[in-house]
């Protein structure tokens, strides 16, 4: 195992260690636990010699999950910000970025994968903006450049299958998220569950999209 595959492997050690502290309380410790495993992921990037962009993404996505792990509505639109930028980039990496660009291969599970995109994206108008208060604009904005990413990552030829299967569950995380978010009462059993199923399919999403683009 190479350098960079073991500071990714780290990474994945304390996201398995942060798991069981999902519904601590705000500390310093459990910010720092929360931001590190995709901090090393984004080193690992780095040091694979990986898109740059794959690299900025995967940054981007730690200053989100550090900012997720603070309180308060700055806090939640800085990660909002984030995440969101994050996602601009894996979709630039995805349609391809330095002549990677690879034919657009509808078979059918990707028509699958459309389908479900759209359906998502079109529904969020019934379940999920009315209830988002005064972020009702900001959060149609990320629910429109994440289902774009989710869309280019359809664009990955068979040979990349893992990093679009971690950006399907990257967007899976963040539809568990908004649930527990704005439809979900705060401190609920719902709530607890929801906190324990988001972590593992983004860390996991994030670990997957490093492997399909950076190792593969």
């Amino acid at each position: 195992m190479d350098a960079a595959m073991m500071v990714a492997a780290a990474g994945a050690v304390i996201a398995l260690v942060y798991q069981a502290r999902v519904n601590d309380d705000v500390s310093a410790l459990r910010s720092v636990l929360k931001t590190a495993p995709v901090a090393l992921f984004s080193l690992a990037a780095m040091m694979s010699g990986a898109p740059w962009l794959l690299a900025l993404g995967l940054a981007l996505g730690a200053v989100g999950d550090f900012a997720l792990s603070r309180k308060g509505e700055v806090a939640f639109m800085a990660g909002l910000g984030s995440f969101a930028l994050a996602h601009l980039a894996y979709a630039v990496v995805f349609v391809g970025v330095e002549g990677r660009l690879a034919p657009f291969d509808l078979t059918a599970l990707r028509w699958l994968g459309v389908a479900a995109l759209v359906i998502m994206a079109q529904s969020t108008v019934i379940w999920l903006l009315p209830y988002t208060g005064g972020m009702k604009r900001p959060v149609a904005a990320y629910v429109a450049i994440i289902s774009a990413m989710g869309l280019a990552a359809l664009h990955l030829p068979a040979a990349q299958g893992l990093a679009m299967l971690g950006a399907g569950l990257f967007v899976a995380s963040d539809l568990v998220l908004s649930v527990e978010l704005f439809r979900m009462k705060e401190g609920s059993p719902a709530t607890r569950l929801a906190s324990h199923l988001v972590w593992p399919l983004y860390w996991v999403g994030q670990g997957l999209i490093l492997v399909g683009i950076a190792w593969t």
